[in-house]
């Protein structure tokens, strides 16, 4: 029987996991450099943690999450998303009595069941990180800026950072009432799950990706026009911070984040290189979240990016694949002996040696090692360990050379 991959995941293998370390230890220097600490919550909770914070009428509560009872006749899901997992630990471990702003990162698989397409499989990979306790515009501005300092540090510039505000508990409902009365008379055309929609979140109908709905709410009322004070000021001042650290943003007055418990700030960063599917990071405040879980009223910002879409946009600017430092050709017993000494003590200083096959011809090893990318070829037989020296090719040149075998390791450990 031949075996073959579940539909809608993909396995990482050189070169790609390459480009997946070097996003990952981008975003731990960048994201330490602004206090971000690692978490690693489990990838399964019990779904009522992802049904309260991502709401009932979601599409990913709905639709998406992979959901089954264990052996206990307990409700167990596969965490869709990974705000309520890092929230769930906040309050369950009362990191809330530590000295605010408490801040952590985390990666790892998310699960959704949809539609595999490009960009999006139903087992995909996310970095992310949340702030807890502070209320102002300033850490809105820093997460920002944090996600501008990492994808600059990956060497993608073409970038839009798109900002926008939802309001809050005050003044979002005169907002969804506006929304209701404008889509009142658009029902009949609206998808099923927008008509569902108008009655339970309208503003989910901003959100829907169904070319009709697209076309119906081109002059929907704007969100921005119903902001309460404290929410207008915010964004005022947010924007102004932005300016003051030169983070260049759009504000997109119809954007909205798809989650219930977003409030107040949501922000995307889009690239046009992904097509219609064009979100690399998103995310936004979520205010209550904290206090729906039990915990005391705790302002919060969070972020999650793709993995999978960034390291898309990345393959053009791909650094060459990691490659053997050396090769060492052998010819005879005991010079395979020595090859296995000479690599050991090389690995054992984190220098990646190969050797060749034992009885391998040595037109063959050095072909092997062209395929492999090393950089250098050490011939090593019968005349090299006599003479006490043994020569070497750098293949990318051809230049040659060679070494006293008492130095050998230190000539591969330098430059």
């Amino acid at each position: 029987m031949k075996y073959s991959a579940v539909k809608g995941v993909q396995d990482v293998f050189p070169p790609d996991v390459y480009l997946w370390q070097r996003v990952e230890a981008v975003a731990a220097q960048v994201y330490g450099a602004f206090g971000f600490q690692e978490m690693r919550p489990p990838i399964m909770e019990f779904t009522d943690v992802f049904v309260r914070s991502i709401g009932e009428t979601s599409d990913i509560v709905e639709k998406e999450m992979y959901t089954f009872d264990d052996k206990g006749g307990r409700s167990i899901t596969l965490r869709p998303e990974g705000t309520a997992p890092i929230v769930r630990s906040y309050v369950q471990n009362h990191l809330y009595n530590r000295p605010a702003p408490q801040k952590f990162r985390y990666g790892g698989p998310m699960f959704r069941y949809e539609r595999p397409q490009r960009g999006r499989l139903r087992q995909f990979y996310q970095l992310g990180a949340e702030a807890f306790g502070d209320a102002g515009p300033e850490i809105d501005a820093e997460v920002i800026s944090m996600l501008r300092h990492f994808f600059g540090r990956l060497g993608l510039g073409s970038l839009s950072f798109e900002i926008n505000s939802i309001g809050d508990s005050r003044c979002r409902p005169a907002y969804k009432d506006a929304l209701k009365g404008f889509f009142a008379g658009k029902a009949g055309s609206l998808c099923p799950d927008c008509v569902r929609r108008l009655e339970v979140n309208p503003l989910r109908i901003l959100d829907c990706k169904v070319p009709g709905c697209i076309e119906l709410r081109k002059d929907a009322p704007v969100v921005g026009d119903y902001l309460c004070v404290e929410c207008r000021e915010h964004f005022a001042k947010l924007k102004g911070l932005l300016d003051l650290i030169e983070v260049p943003y759009v504000v997109n007055p119809s954007m909205v984040r798809g989650l219930d418990y977003y409030t107040r700030t949501t922000f995307e960063v889009t690239s046009r290189a992904l097509g219609a599917q064009n979100a690399v990071a998103a995310g936004g405040r979520y205010d209550g979240l904290v206090r729906e879980f039990g915990g005391p009223d705790t302002p919060a910002i969070g972020f999650a990016l793709g993995m999978e879409r960034l390291v898309e946009l990345l393959r053009e600017k791909a650094p060459p694949a990691p490659a053997p430092r050396v090769f060492i050709a052998n010819l005879g017993s005991d010079a395979v002996r020595r090859a296995q000494v000479i690599a050991d003590r090389l690995r054992a200083d984190g220098v990646w040696a190969e050797t060749g096959a034992p009885g391998s011809s040595l037109r063959g090893q050095v072909k092997r090692a062209d395929k492999l990318g090393a950089e250098y070829v050490l011939f090593l037989g019968e005349e090299e360990l006599g003479s006490g020296r043994a020569g070497w090719k750098r293949l990318a040149d051809g230049a040659e050379g060679q070494v006293a075998l008492s130095e050998v390791e230190d000539f591969f450990r330098g430059g």
